[in-house]
C-alpha cells in the first residue's frame, strides 16, 4: 500500500508539472504550431524559435518584420506585450529598428524587459520581455518607454562608427558631438569624476553606495547604475510625470534636459496622449 501510494503521489506531481509547464509554453507561444493553410505542407508550419535566457529559462523568438509585424505571428500576451511597444515606440520605429522580439515567462525573475544590440549589426537592436511581470500594464509601460529610451539614446545616429570615446567608454559605441548623452554626462556626470560607476561594471555594493552618497540627484536608485540607466530612467520619469516646474532640484533639471529637443518633447506628448492615465510612476524613489 505504501508503494501505490507513492506511485500515485508520484504521479499526481508529473500531471501537475507538465502541466505547468504546457501552460508556460503556450503562454510563449511555442506549444501547438500555427495551423497551416489549407494544403500547406507540414514544413510550412510556422512557430517561434526556442531560446535560453540565463534568467528566464526557455523562451520564444520572434522575427520583427518590414512592416513591425512578427514572424510567427505571436498570440496572447506576447502579441499584446508587442502591440504596446510599437504603441509606445510607433511600428515604424520598432520595424526599423528591432530586429526580433524574445518572450520569457519566469515567476521568479525580477528583470522584466532589456534591449540588446545586435553584435553583427549594430544598427539593430533585439527587445527581451518577460511574461511573467508584464500583467501589470503602468509597470510594462514605465519599463518599455525605459527600454525605448535606451534605442533612442544609443542608435546609429547617436553613436555612429567614426565617433570616438573622448569622455568615457560607453557599452554600444561612441556618443557624436550633438549626442543626448553626451550632453547629459557632461551636465549631470562629469562632476562626479572617479567616484562615478564605470557603464560595464556590475558591482552591486559600488552602485548602492553611490547612490547613498548622491540619492537626491537620482529618480531611482536604478538609475544611479551608470549614465546610459540614468538618461533612460530619466526619460522615463519625464514622460510619465506631469510637465515639471522650474528645476531647483537636479532631478527637476534632468527631466528639464528633455525639453530642449523638440522630437523628444514631442515623444512625450504622443505617448502621453496614447496611454493617459495608465502612466504612472510605479518604481522606489
Amino acid at each position: 500500500m505504501i508503494v501505490s501510494a507513492i506511485s500515485v503521489t508520484l504521479a499526481l506531481a508529473l500531471l501537475l508539472v507538465l502541466g505547468i509547464v504546457a501552460a508556460n509554453r503556450d503562454r510563449l507561444g511555442i506549444g501547438d504550431p500555427i495551423p497551416a493553410a489549407s494544403g500547406a505542407a507540414a514544413s510550412d508550419v510556422l512557430r517561434p524559435r526556442t531560446g535560453e535566457d540565463p534568467e528566464w529559462g526557455s523562451t520564444a523568438i520572434y522575427d520583427v518584420l518590414d512592416d513591425g509585424s512578427l514572424s510567427p505571428a505571436a498570440s496572447g500576451l506576447a502579441a499584446e506585450v508587442w502591440a504596446t511597444f510599437e504603441r509606445v515606440a510607433t511600428p515604424a520605429f520598432a520595424a526599423e529598428v528591432i530586429l526580433s522580439y524574445t518572450v520569457g515567462d519566469s515567476v521568479d525573475a525580477d528583470l522584466l524587459a532589456y534591449v540588446q544590440q545586435d553584435s553583427e549589426r549594430p544598427e539593430y537592436w533585439h527587445l527581451a520581455v518577460n511574461l511573467a511581470g508584464a500583467t501589470d500594464m503602468s509597470y510594462l509601460l514605465t519599463t518599455l518607454v525605459h527600454e525605448y529610451a535606451h534605442l533612442l539614446t544609443l542608435n546609429r545616429d547617436q553613436t555612429p562608427p567614426d565617433a570616438t570615446c573622448e569622455v568615457v567608454a560607453p557599452s554600444e559605441g561612441c556618443w557624436a558631438d550633438d549626442a543626448y548623452l553626451r550632453a547629459f554626462w557632461d551636465e549631470f556626470w562629469s562632476g562626479y569624476g572617479d567616484r562615478a560607476p564605470a557603464i560595464a561594471t556590475d558591482d552591486l555594493a559600488l552602485r548602492e553606495s553611490f547612490y547613498a552618497q548622491h540619492e537626491e540627484d537620482f529618480v531611482s536608485s536604478y538609475a544611479a547604475k551608470n549614465v546610459e540607466e540614468d538618461i533612460a530612467e530619466s526619460f522615463m520619469a519625464y514622460v510619465v510625470e506631469p510637465v515639471p516646474g522650474p528645476p531647483r532640484t537636479r532631478v527637476a533639471a534632468k527631466l528639464a534636459f528633455f525639453d530642449r529637443y523638440p522630437e523628444l518633447a514631442a515623444i512625450r506628448e504622443r505617448i502621453r496622449a496614447e496611454f493617459g492615465d495608465l502612466l504612472r510612476p510605479v518604481w522606489d524613489p
